[in-house]
């Protein structure tokens, strides 16, 4: 029997639909939304790049809009909804989440073979910084430069109490393991705490065998996506390294048990396969006439571009980060974040902020050529995108962010093509592109 089809714009409304950004900036940040998104995604990225603000709180932002940081501060390093772990880089993971992950840091010393040579020379310092985050904890990588290490003599330079890469290298291991958790940060630097101390009851929990977590981690990967190829697998949850063959295996176990199903996408050759349970979503997605309401910018480590060439695949958006490109070769700029508007990837602009002087300035603009000649969308598509509409959201998202990292007012600066450049710096609410934000205010959380 031939397996279900479903069209992409069905595959691209479900992932939407699941990424949250159905109703962008829609929704309002409480305990209960903020634990249902990261159990849909899976995992928010964490980056100390801090351009325009945080990865974590922009891709926060662009499904709750401004909210109270100290409100994420509670739910998710007080009360503990959240913790920190690899998914797909460095995450805020749910809770929920522990015991699969548990496995991954019991089998992180075995899995990367290269810390063996590591804890045979430093055995001593692992030791001793976990005694003293035992006695003494939550500590950070700070607190190792004051004390004096394990039988270790008052220091003669200005190199600090500890050899500072050991110290580090053992504060990394212990976290990956499972031995400590991230207590909390102070202005974005980790300090742990033994894992016992941080998630009592979650980590007294079993971890699952080898063979189940592969096949919960696959499962958890098909609910973020609706319905992904064998490479979104690989790509989107990417931690831990899982070998091709035993990935294979876990599906094929899953396929065998009717857990997982094959479905075909019209126009594409490739395998795609989804949850069983997901069909009658996939159906209802392709009858929808339109995937989202709505508009809002993206952070660049936003789960929603976890996997670019899927994004180019369902959306025909081509996204490349460029923080760690040359400037000279940058394309679209430093920290470029998609414009995303009623369910489609319209362009991107560079952002900055400038916080001495409350200012956002968008350092370029650059849109789809499609968009701009009103051409039809290349992939998922919901009909006719109306220009002046998707532009006057633009505005609004702007003015939102700018409220929300504390910016008075917007700037704008080159936009291509150069015909939308007016229509732009008019409903910005200015002939130079400068607006004025709205009040430093917040939405209560």
């Amino acid at each position: 029997m031939s397996p279900p089809t479903f069209p992409l714009r069905a595959v691209a409304a479900l992932f939407i639909e699941r990424q949250h950004l159905d109703r962008p900036r829609g929704r309002r940040l409480t305990g209960a939304s903020l634990t249902r998104f990261a159990e849909d995604v899976g995992g928010i990225q964490l980056d100390s790049i801090n351009v325009v603000e945080r990865a974590h709180h922009l891709t926060l932002w662009s499904r709750f809009g401004p909210y109270d940081r100290r409100a994420l501060e509670q739910l998710a390093y007080r009360r503990r909804l959240l913790f920190e772990y690899w998914a797909h880089a460095a995450c805020l993971v749910p809770v929920a989440h522990f015991a699969p992950w548990r496995r991954a840091m019991l089998d992180y010393c075995t899995r990367n073979r290269s810390w063996g040579e590591w804890l045979q020379k430093n055995r001593t310092i692992l030791r001793a910084v976990e005694r003293a985050i035992r006695d003494n904890g939550p500590l950070g990588n700070a607190d190792f430069e004051k004390r004096p290490p394990p039988g270790g003599k008052r220091p003669t330079t200005a190199a600090g109490w500890w050899n500072w890469k050991p110290a580090t290298h053992a504060l990394d291991y212990l976290w990956m393991s499972g031995r400590t958790l991230v207590h909390s940060r102070v202005h974005f630097q980790k300090r742990f705490d033994l894992a016992e101390r941080v998630l009592p009851r979650a980590a007294a929990l079993a971890a699952p065998t080898r063979e189940e977590f592969r096949r919960w981690h696959l499962r958890r990967s098909l609910h973020a996506m609706g319905a992904a190829t064998e490479t979104d697998l690989r790509m989107y949850l990417s931690f831990p390294r899982i070998e091709a063959v035993e990935r294979r295996q876990a599906l094929h176990g899953l396929l065998a048990v009717g857990e997982v199903v094959e479905v075909a996408v019209a126009g594409d050759g490739g395998r795609w396969y989804a949850l069983a349970e997901d069909l009658p979503a996939l159906a209802r997605a392709a009858r929808r006439r339109t995937a989202a309401r709505g508009t809002t910018l993206l952070a660049p480590f936003d789960s929603f571009l976890w996997h670019r060439e899927r994004t180019r695949r369902l959306f025909g958006f081509d996204y490349r980060i460029e923080v760690y490109t040359p400037g000279h070769q940058r394309v679209h700029g430093y920290y470029s974040l998609p414009l995303f508007h009623d369910g489609l990837l319209l362009g991107r602009l560079d952002l900055k902020t400038h916080r001495e002087e409350r200012r956002l300035d968008v350092r370029s603009a650059h849109f789809e050529r499609w968009f701009a000649s009103g051409e039809r969308p290349p992939a998922a598509a919901w009909g006719a995108v109306d220009r002046d509409g998707a532009l006057a959201g633009a505005a609004e998202s702007l003015r939102s962010l700018a409220a929300f990292v504390g910016a008075d007012r917007v700037t704008l600066g080159r936009v291509t093509p150069s015909t939308l450049a007016a229509p732009l710096r008019r409903v910005l609410g200015g002939r130079h592109g400068e607006t004025t934000a709205p009040g430093p205010g917040v939405a209560a959380s």
